[in-house]
């Protein structure tokens, strides 16, 4: 269980870093919808993690508990790596990114009300968000790959 973890959990955090600078080419709408993609994208490891514990070291078998033990586990630890990429950007690479796109959000739609938020703050945001989406996953993919 525990390799599939590491290895799987490796694996979104690689396609995500990857992903995220492959991102930084984009203008903001275009970058906005790239990153939910990697996102998701990041979070189908969880699938393939969930599915080789099942085929490879458990003998075809996994319960449900198991599925989503495993999911969410790889989950966490790829939403922490995407979360750290995040505060990396918004703190060291662009530290003007915010402040930038909240302008930005603000000339689309001058009656939305833009929250400040830290660098910090701005990157545990985004480890949530990865993780309830990695949630999302972990349930169907537990459902789906589950066996007796």
């Amino acid at each position: 269980m525990k390799s599939s973890i590491i290895k799987f959990s490796t694996y979104g955090i690689l396609f995500g870093f990857i992903s995220f600078l492959a991102g930084l080419y984009f203008d903001f709408t275009t970058n906005e919808v790239f990153g939910y993609a990697t996102i998701v994208a990041s979070l189908l490891f969880v699938y393939f993690g969930i599915r080789h514990f099942r085929d490879k070291q458990n003998s075809g078998k996994l319960s449900f508990k198991k599925g989503m033990a495993i999911g969410l586990l790889i989950s966490l630890f790829t939403a922490i790596g995407i979360g750290i990429a995040d505060y990396l950007y918004t703190a060291i690479i662009n530290p003007d990114f915010l402040d930038e796109y909240g302008k930005m959000m603000q000339a689309k739609d001058p009656s939305v009300e833009i929250m400040e938020l830290t660098s910090g703050q701005a990157a545990l945001f985004m480890l949530a968000i990865v993780f309830i989406i990695g949630l999302i996953i972990t349930l169907i993919s537990s459902l789906i790959l589950q066996r007796k």
